[in-house]
């Protein structure tokens, strides 16, 4: 039996995350519900904006923002049907805004393969690939860094930016196309 802040019902309040069902109003149900969301992808969004951004601090910021729009819209009572998906929809386009706000990103490297921490070309080749991916624009580098890095299926980085599936793969395929043909001009310098 588990306390929902008036009765005690069957079903614990992590099930809210599982179902997406946001609460009415606020209760220990739905703080504890805002709860295990934090808990459960704060590390990884804070992790992805990172990668997107390149800065740690903001990346930090970014996390702490996203976390704020989803207790606003639980208090707005908004439902979700994958909340994984709306996190890291917000989290994108914060990153987005912040990029418009600089003008000026910068990436971390894919990273394909970790080099041994005293191998030069490892290092050379990090930093081309650095180099490779910030000469992409942000709408092929953001499916690229979900795909690649996060690990996400097509159809989750759909959902994400709120692409069809076929677009999706359009963008992935040309994000990977210009990214060897940025990689090799680099490589050949």
């Amino acid at each position: 039996m588990y306390y929902n802040g008036h009765t005690i019902c069957d079903r614990p309040a992590r099930s809210l995350v599982l179902t997406g069902r946001a609460p009415r109003r606020w209760t220990i149900e739905a703080a504890a519900a805002l709860d295990a969301l934090f808990s459960q992808y704060a590390q990884p969004i804070c992790a992805y904006l990172g990668r997107m951004l390149g800065d740690d601090g903001q990346a930090q910021e970014l996390t702490q923002e996203t976390f704020l729009r989803a207790y606003r819209a639980l208090l707005r009572g908004e439902e979700w049907a994958n909340p994984r998906a709306w996190l890291y929809r917000t989290a994108s386009r914060l990153a987005i805004d912040a990029y418009r706000r600089q003008r000026l990103l910068r990436w971390l490297p894919l990273s394909f393969q970790p080099a041994a921490p005293d191998s030069a070309a490892g290092t050379l080749d990090q930093m081309a690939m650095r180099t490779a991916l910030a000469s992409l624009p942000l709408h092929y580098r953001l499916p690229l860094v979900l795909y690649t890095c996060e690990g996400y299926s097509v159809a989750e980085v759909a959902d994400i930016l709120g692409l069809s599936a076929s677009a999706c793969k359009m963008r992935l395929c040309r994000a990977r196309e210009r990214l060897r043909q940025a990689y090799g001009l680099e490589s050949e310098r």
